[in-house]
């Protein structure tokens, strides 16, 4: 239907945006199209777009400013994808009315048809599906030869106060196991040696078939003997029980590696956040984990400047990452967000005690992380080598811990699992050589 189209596909936020474009563009490449990696080459541009905060839903309007005044190809089509499609709707053509089509996270698989018509009219299209849409991909669209997304739910049910999610993916629809396990097998046999589980909340994942829980796809996916590694994310504090703790110690391709974002370290403020957890439950669960794996790489989100915290508040955060001592943080301003709740509250914290705040936050944390990434010299550790760094003569990847890891070979290295002794580290990266 696409037969010598080509286009380019534009992405902005999280790793499950990075799989929907993958799935885009296996649909389209299904169709005929081939990708190009600039926007001026296309017939077709995509840009798939996040929500979560309001300085993502900014880079996205400079983005299509800057498209405007850029020599694209004539008559080629502007699609704009994702969360902020969902969000905004006819509210974007009206406020870009050089854009084709607006199309949600729901009908990517009708993408193919629209773009085909030999007339195309500007269009929205964000209509939920209630059930699950399974969505093919193929390995040649996917980003890296060795580590791949899974989607396994998509949609949250928890309405925390702040978050926009719940209005632009919907309510939890979970993917049946089985297709899960199969797009695993077929990843093995492709090469792939790491699997990534996506959602939005993957702890409340439940096969719709068999009533089985991530306890049980962690399990069906460790038989599976080419994968090695296996990592699931984005897990909510309130799903995160004991039984997945043991799960993750007792199952060995299940890597010791956890982002568990906790939001604030203030009860009252979890409440005001509509959380469901307290910090004391909260730290008995990261309890759980480091009884268990002694050596697990912790990672969480947090917020500050949320609305009505005080130095108090903001006190509790900080004494927090000083007790889990994580490895990583994304840590971010307060912003309101459409149709959650807390728009409706008095957004009251000064914008220049926000920037404070988190300067501190940010600033002690990447202490934090030297600290942590310094005792690593010296040791050997297994990294999924993910090709050439960007810093000199350097192959790059992530070890275990998720961290990145930039190492030096006397021989060349194909992407895949080295063993690289550790020699230097910053705060944001390990240095090393592959150990001999």
């Amino acid at each position: 239907m696409l037969e010598g189209k080509k286009f380019f596909i534009h992405t902005f936020g999280c790793q499950m945006n990075l799989n929907d474009s993958e799935h885009v563009a296996s649909l389209l490449s299904k169709s005929g199209a081939s990708r190009t990696d600039s926007p001026e080459n296309s017939d077709i541009i995509l840009i798939n777009t996040c929500a979560v905060r309001e300085k993502s839903v900014e880079k996205l309007f400079s983005y299509l400013g800057r498209l405007k005044d850029q020599k694209l190809n004539k008559g080629s089509v502007l699609v704009c994808l994702g969360c902020v499609a969902q969000l905004y709707r006819e509210k974007l053509l009206s406020k870009f009315p050089y854009l084709d089509l607006v199309v949600g996270p729901a009908k990517y698989q009708e993408l193919p048809f629209l773009l085909s018509r030999p007339c195309l009219e500007p269009a929205v299209l964000s209509h939920w599906e209630k059930k699950w849409v399974e969505l093919p991909i193929s390995p040649e669209v996917r980003e890296s030869q060795v580590s791949a997304y899974i989607t396994i739910m998509e949609g949250c049910n928890n309405f925390c106060t702040f978050c926009v999610v719940p209005f632009t993916r919907g309510r939890e629809k979970y993917r049946p196991l089985r297709a899960i396990i199969e797009e695993a097998r077929q990843l093995a046999e492709a090469g792939y040696l790491e699997v990534q589980l996506l959602g939005q909340n993957v702890n409340s994942y439940l096969d719709p078939e068999s009533g089985a829980d991530l306890t049980v796809l962690l399990e069906k996916i460790s038989d599976i003997e080419q994968i090695k590694w296996i990592r699931f994310l984005t897990s909510h504090p309130k799903n995160f029980s004991l039984e997945m703790a043991r799960t993750m110690a007792s199952l060995k391709k299940v890597c010791h590696q956890l982002h568990l974002p906790v939001q604030s370290g203030s009860n009252r403020l979890l409440a005001s956040m509509n959380r469901n957890y307290s910090i004391e439950d909260y730290l008995q669960k990261i309890g759980w984990l480091k009884s268990l794996m002694p050596a697990i790489s912790l990672s969480t989100d947090i917020i500050v400047g949320f609305p009505g915290e005080t130095d108090d508040d903001f006190g509790q955060t900080m004494r927090l990452i000083e007790q889990v001592k994580y490895t990583n943080i994304f840590s971010f301003r307060y912003s309101p967000r459409p149709l959650t709740r807390a728009a409706r509250l008095k957004d009251d914290v000064p914008e220049e005690v926000k920037i404070e705040r988190l300067i501190r936050l940010q600033r002690r944390q990447k202490e934090i992380q030297l600290e942590l990434n310094n005792k690593m010299i010296g040791q050997k550790q297994k990294v999924l080598g993910l090709g050439c760094s960007k810093k000199g003569n350097l192959f790059t990847g992530r070890n275990e811990g998720y961290q990145v890891v930039n190492f030096s070979s006397s021989q060349p290295v194909k992407p895949g699992l080295v063993e690289v002794k550790i020699t230097g580290a910053g705060a944001y990266s390990l240095r090393g050589e592959v150990s001999t």
